[in-house]
């Protein structure tokens, strides 16, 4: 009799095959359970539910591989992008084109005119920066927009505001040194804002005071101050060229942005 209903049961195993998935927790224990069965000794009764539970699951095993089928298939990684990916427009920051580097060099064209006057060196020096911009004008015409007098020019926010009378879109801007000697910061400064003028073709007036030294070892001294041209630069900007309308004889050289800088500490500039 027990020979038999082994017989059955194996019967019943071989005649109703089924899918076990991975992953499925229902299919593992049903596949535990009918191994368990199926290896049971002869002295062990065999219960009759036990081979129900096995045929009435069975069917459903199917079910299970299906709905795991279609959660795989329905996955994020196979679905079709988004309209709103595709259709993304550029970031303009990548797009747009990296400004052009200045030059390491650059000298205007200049029309050099030495002062007529002791105390008007503030409109003589305008007068010589609008010349490397090509603006044509006298030092007595910029007398009355700097407010000069026989006192000279007060200082570079008179420059500044000549200057911007005389070209387009008011470009110019007073910069300070208020200190007794320019800062890093200020010498960095200082440099920049020449390179960025001269390179827009514009000349710059720098407000001195006291005395420094140029790249050719000349010794320049202005206690009561002074105001000069700067119309050009090399060395990326680290020396400036310089139109001085003091002395006819000695128009023009080279000084490190550095010393000219600590020249204007105290006073300023227009650039």
């Amino acid at each position: 009799m027990k020979h038999r209903r082994k017989q059955q049961l194996r019967a019943l195993a071989a005649k109703r095959p089924y899918q076990i998935v991975a992953g499925s927790a229902a299919a593992l224990v049903l596949a535990s359970g009918a191994g368990a069965l199926l290896a049971h000794s002869d002295d062990a009764p065999v219960r009759q539910e036990s081979a129900a539970a096995v045929a009435e699951l069975a069917p459903r095993l199917g079910d299970v591989a299906t709905r795991g089928q279609a959660r795989i298939g329905a996955s994020p990684s196979s679905a079709s992008p988004s309209a709103s990916a595709t259709s993304a427009k550029p970031d303009p920051d990548l797009t747009r084109k990296a400004a052009p580097k200045p030059p390491s060099t650059k000298v205007l064209d200049y029309n050099y005119e030495a002062q007529t006057a002791y105390w008007n060196c503030g409109p003589a020096a305008v007068r010589n920066a609008l010349s490397a911009s090509g603006v044509e004008t006298t030092q007595d015409a910029m007398v009355a927009p700097l407010g000069a007098t026989v006192n000279g020019t007060n200082s570079a926010e008179d420059t500044t505001r000549g200057l911007n009378q005389m070209v387009k879109g008011s470009p110019y801007k007073t910069h300070e040194i208020p200190g007794q000697a320019a800062t890093p910061a200020q010498m960095d400064q200082l440099q920049a804002d020449v390179v960025n003028a001269i390179t827009d073709g514009r000349g710059v007036v720098v407000n001195i005071a006291g005395s420094a030294t140029d790249t050719d070892g000349g010794w320049h001294s202005f206690p009561g101050g002074h105001y000069i041209a700067v119309v050009g630069y090399k060395d990326d900007g680290r020396t400036v060229r310089i139109a001085d309308s003091a002395n006819p004889s000695y128009p023009s050289y080279w000084i490190t942005t550095i010393n000219l800088a600590n020249w204007a500490a105290t006073r300023g500039y227009s650039a």
